[in-house]
């Protein structure tokens, strides 16, 4: 079971899927596609256990966090 974590001003939304399911692991991509268009920026972990940026949809990855623009001030 992979899960998508979205962080935003209320605190955290999770999204399980089943990375086998093909339905599910397209709600996923979509999922993903939507919150980096509107600015998201999304990380997963490399083999090491080390942060990346993930610039594609990996249906690998055991989780994904999503965090918004920074905007300093």
């Amino acid at each position: 079971m992979a899960t998508q974590v979205v962080m935003d001003h209320s605190g955290d939304t999770r999204h399980d899927f089943d990375s086998n399911d093909p339905k599910a692991r397209q709600e996923a991509e979509e999922r993903f596609k939507q919150l980096t268009g509107v600015g998201f920026t999304a990380a997963t972990r490399n083999s090491s256990g080390e942060p990346v940026v993930a610039r594609r949809f990996d249906p690998a990855a055991e989780e994904t966090l999503f965090f918004p623009r920074l905007i300093g001030g």
